[in-house]
């Protein structure tokens, strides 16, 4: 009988889908479509190890060589842990999370929930008060001596129903977009004797949506501000040096989120301008 699955399926199925974006793809999906389409080396993958990729070089008949360097190194799995007296509820680590393994609301502290976390590290370089640190909980065991298959199936179920509600809301989004561009252009009434538009047809401004982005807005000078005082002791984040060009895209995403829904980089259109941001070198790993 033949199997009915693609070969990027059976890929993906030896994949430990940690979602951790190492390999340089956005997920273990297009990762696997990637090497199946001969676009992508089977051995990009630090998660899943020496032995994720003679699992992968066995299916694809093909040697198993070393891990590519420039996508990380095998290392025990750690454990995202957030130092909840200095969360200040921004949830760009949640936004950031694959499988959806931080509980928290805005304002409110955040926590990791230990058994759905991955160990992949892309909530880390967002949060803007370096609160969050990754803990090696395995030991010595690496690769898929510290995951198992349960786990992989679990991250998997999470993150795909991660997606699917990603792309509903951005469904209802673009449909509340369109129904107010409607509403705010309405069809002129044919005939000379169409009205002109008033004023007094605009949109009420919608206060709590304002009320809202300013209290996100205070939050994130809050950040700012404790960024600086840590910087002037030394102490300043140690995160942000070494983000990937993959975690570095999801920061920009999330900034360009804040723009989309009218709220400034903390410092921006105030009196007192930005500290200079760090630089990110895109070609070092977290």
């Amino acid at each position: 009988m033949t199997d009915p699955r693609t070969l990027a399926d059976r890929i993906e199925d030896l994949l430990p889908q940690t979602q951790c974006t190492k390999c340089g793809y956005a997920g273990c999906r297009p990762y696997a479509e990637a090497i199946a389409a001969g676009e992508a080396g089977y051995n990009q993958c630090p998660p899943g190890g020496a032995e994720g990729l003679a699992r992968l070089a066995a299916l694809l008949g093909k040697p198993a060589v070393a891990l590519n360097p420039a996508n990380g190194a095998e290392r025990p799995r750690p454990l995202a842990v957030i130092d909840e007296q200095l969360c200040i509820g921004c949830t760009l680590c949640m936004q950031a999370c694959p499988v959806d393994a931080i509980v928290g609301a805005p304002k409110q502290m955040h926590t990791i929930v230990a058994e759905l976390c991955t160990g992949c590290d892309l909530c880390v370089a967002p949060c803007p008060v370096d609160c969050i640190a990754m803990v090696p909980m395995t030991g010595a065991a690496t690769g898929w001596d510290a995951w198992t298959q349960a786990q992989a199936d679990t991250a998997r179920e999470r993150h795909d129903r991660r997606m699917a509600r990603l792309a509903r809301e951005r469904e209802a989004a673009e449909a509340r977009a369109a129904a107010r561009r409607a509403a705010s252009h309405p069809a002129a009434p044919e005939g000379p004797s169409a009205a002109a538009p008033t004023a007094s047809t605009a949109p009420a401004p919608d206060d709590a949506q304002a009320k809202k982005q300013a209290i996100i807005q205070a939050a994130l000078e809050r950040a700012r501000k404790k960024k600086e005082e840590l910087a002037a002791q030394g102490q300043g984040p140690k995160n942000v040096d070494t983000v990937s060009a993959d975690v570095q895209a999801q920061i920009d995403a999330a900034e360009a989120r804040r723009r989309r829904l009218g709220i400034a980089p903390a410092g921006e259109g105030g009196a007192n301008p930005p500290a200079a941001a760090p630089s990110h070198d895109a070609t070092k790993k977290p």
